[in-house]
């Protein structure tokens, strides 16, 4: 087991890179590894998290009443800087989604992070910074400003930049509510039967 798996299994936080920014990965099945993250990014509790998971398997047992074009969108998009928000079950704690109907799947494309969330997942993995600022691009500069010993794995080689879109697919149609590295038109060009 390595450093940062054995971190994330005794509930600590740790600074892991995605495709897009660093984000700020911990046990989501573990609510004091969840209020800790809550702590660290001094991030309100309304502000839901986002699951991050490995497979489609885990996005279905989360969630319910799942689009029929799911499948594709997943196969034509993940893992990848695209979060998927889908109407929640019960199997989601309220300490992940805070109590709300929806909750959001991410699949970040870095190896050794999809690694870990394999391994340990999922885990909840907001962006690296404190609430309010901008998205962590600076491992140093983050583990500066979150302070607290958090383990951080350097790798900006993989970084973008720029946050992962957000689709809601919980209605009757689908809704972009962030605009991040994957436009709407790429989106149905992969998935004509998308319903904007």
């Amino acid at each position: 087991m390595d450093l940062f798996e054995k971190e994330l299994e005794a509930g600590h936080a740790v600074i892991l890179p995605t495709e897009t920014v660093y984000g700020l990965f911990a046990k989501a099945l573990d609510e004091a590894a969840v209020d800790h993250v809550y702590a660290l990014k001094q991030r309100p509790r309304e502000k839901a998290m986002n699951l991050n998971i490995s497979s489609e398997a885990e996005i279905r047992f989360y969630s319910k009443n799942q689009p029929s074009y799911l499948s594709k969108l997943i196969a034509s998009f993940l893992p990848g800087p695209l979060t998927i928000i889908l109407e929640a079950n019960k199997e989601v704690p309220n300490w992940i989604n805070s109590g709300m109907a929806t909750v959001g799947f991410r699949m970040p494309a870095h190896p050794k992070t999809l690694e870990l969330i394999r391994k340990t997942g999922p885990l909840i993995g907001p962006s690296a910074n404190l609430s309010g600022k901008a998205s962590g691009t600076q491992c140093q500069q983050i583990l500066k400003e979150l302070g607290h010993g958090v383990l951080g794995l350097e790798d900006d080689s993989f970084l973008t930049g720029q946050d992962s879109t957000i689709l809601d697919l919980s209605g009757s149609k689908a809704r972009i509510l962030r605009q991040g590295a994957i436009t709407r038109s790429e989106i149905l060009e992969r998935v004509p039967e998308i319903p904007f």
